[in-house]
């Protein structure tokens, strides 16, 4: 456990957030998961796969998905890159005092993920683990786009067996901001003072686990195109093409080769980050969650057991 460093005068206002770091799964076959995130996502993959892990990106940053192979699908983590050194520290003092455990990562780790200082929690309403840093390496090259004009890592859904807990939990001790809520099935928030209407959702399921991950498209098109081309591979189309009254995405829904449930999604709304609108509290019904009625395919969000801190 990492000790108390230095007792520094720390807020919750100090814990600042410059984005979703990345994602990390776990996949039961990585050459399989590898070709589906790099060929029909559209992801980069910098070097071959070690046999135990891949790494892909979406960006110019190191990577921003990360796959290891295993025996089950998991939601192994969920990293978020901090607005600095100072806010890094102040989330990590924070945790130290209210006795949450902080696991620093190795320096060989550090290397191997392209980071620097970071530390790792597992949240205690959910038990997934979230990993905190502040600097990631450069990719050796830009990143190129293909089929799919990808904008960035968009945001993750995680389900839990206590919503209500878990939203407190991120909000009273982890800085986020909540953007909209659908009564009862989800919660849409954001890791201040990101903009964008969700980094992060809470939705209720009865077993915490993943719900979705998701990619940012910057074409109206690139749901389009991905619906024809996910259906030419035969993939799962398990929601959309729709549009979401709380975010305005336009979106469309498909599972990995493990049954996984991948978004892709084009538009959002973003907020100032001084005197945004009040959240607003939707009905629970299928038109809260898609205006042009759609129905979710009951795949949807079924794979992917959370992953124990190690």
């Amino acid at each position: 456990m990492v000790a108390d460093r230095g007792r520094i005068d720390v807020s919750i206002d100090d814990i600042r957030y410059r984005r979703l770091g990345y994602i990390a799964l776990t996949v039961t076959d990585l050459e399989k998961s590898r070709h589906f995130y790099e060929t029909l996502v559209g992801l980069e993959m910098d070097e071959e796969p070690d046999g135990r892990r891949a790494f892909l990106r979406c960006s110019d940053r190191h990577h921003d998905l990360v796959i290891y192979s295993g025996a089950e699908p998991a939601l192994k983590r969920v990293a978020w890159q901090m607005e600095s050194d100072r806010a890094l520290e102040a989330v990590r003092t924070h945790f130290v005092r209210l006795g949450i455990e902080c696991v620093a990562v190795s320096p060989e780790e550090q290397s191997d993920l392209g980071i620097g200082d970071a530390f790792r929690m597992s949240e205690p309403t959910t038990g997934v683990t979230f990993e905190f840093y502040s600097a990631m390496a450069d990719a050796p090259s830009s990143y190129q786009t293909t089929h799919t004009k990808i904008a960035r890592l968009g945001h993750l859904v995680l389900s839990s067996p206590d919503r209500k807990a878990t939203e407190k939990f991120l909000m009273e001790e982890m800085n986020f901001r909540v953007s909209d809520r659908i009564d009862g099935m989800v919660t849409f928030m954001r890791c201040f003072p990101n903009p964008f209407h969700h980094s992060f959702g809470v939705g209720s399921a009865k077993h915490p686990g993943l719900n979705h991950l998701n990619f940012m498209v910057t074409e109206m098109g690139d749901i389009g195109k991905a619906n024809n081309r996910m259906k030419k591979a035969g993939v799962p189309i398990v929601f959309g093409i729709g549009k979401h009254p709380p975010s305005e995405s336009v979106f469309i829904y498909f599972l990995d080769p493990d049954g996984m449930t991948v978004e892709y999604s084009y538009g959002m709304e973003e907020f100032p980050e001084h005197s945004p609108r009040t959240p607003r509290d939707l009905p629970a019904s299928l038109e809260s969650i898609d205006y042009w009625e759609g129905t979710p395919d009951p795949r949807m969000a079924k794979v992917g057991i959370v992953e124990p801190l190690k």
